[in-house]
């Protein structure tokens, strides 16, 4: 949702601070892969949008370590690929600040930088492409296919989810966060990693009350990574 080069690899990620900013990208980025249902989603939502957040997240329960750390977070191929084929189904994406300087930071050209994957090139066209929404009080422009909101962000969301529309995902901390408090979010995405962080940015805020879900999907991936999609029960 997060997030940079798609695929990051240690060796040839340059230095530290781009191999970070290139695994933020993961923490926002996501859409079907064919064993999915996101399109059956698409056709059942209507008229009213979906509100997704997911993220890859630690099995303790964070998306980033300490420090922003995200070193444990590097995704296999096929689950890069999953990602990618969830922006390219996005209908909206909802934006943190941290979040978008990260994404914004990089994909905008990845697909124009020397040993590009075929698999980055696709994913930086689709995130061009996708319409976003940026939620921040301090950021001043943003570009390729974004709005900028300036005002307060769980009264916009919820405007947005009263729309015609596909699926919608929300991602960064903060503002998943609100929107998880409002009780606005329908859907979580957890691509669980097998690793312990100890501590760092949680998944989930802290609530007023339960939220019951009913699980809808489990995956496996390499590595020992799972996925696990769980819907609200309203």
């Amino acid at each position: 949702m997060p997030f940079e080069p798609g695929r990051v690899r240690r060796a040839e990620s340059g230095t530290r601070g781009a191999h970070l900013r290139a695994q933020i990208a993961y923490r926002l980025s996501f859409r079907a892969a064919p064993v999915c249902t996101y399109e059956m989603d698409l056709r059942e939502a209507g008229t009213m949008r979906k509100l997704i957040f997911g993220m890859n997240v630690s099995l303790d329960g964070y998306i980033a370590a300490p420090g922003d750390d995200l070193g444990w977070g590097v995704p296999s191929d096929e689950l890069f690929q999953w990602w990618s084929d969830r922006v390219g189904a996005t209908g909206l994406a909802l934006y943190g600040r941290k979040l978008w300087e990260a994404m914004s930071s990089h994909w905008p050209t990845a697909d124009q930088q020397p040993g590009a994957t075929p698999a980055e090139i696709e994913f930086a066209r689709r995130w061009r492409d996708m319409p976003k929404v940026v939620f921040s009080s301090t950021t001043r422009t943003v570009d390729w296919n974004t709005r900028l909101v300036t005002g307060d962000a769980v009264t916009e969301i919820t405007r947005l989810k009263a729309e015609d529309g596909g699926l919608m995902d929300i991602g960064g901390a903060t503002l998943a966060a609100a929107a998880m408090r409002a009780g606005l979010i329908d859907e979580y995405v957890l691509v669980t990693a097998p690793a312990l962080l100890g501590g760092g940015t949680p998944f989930f805020t802290a609530l007023d009350s339960w939220v019951n879900l009913n699980l809808v999907e489990t995956r496996p991936f390499p590595g020992g990574v799972v996925l696990t999609r769980y819907e609200t029960r309203r």
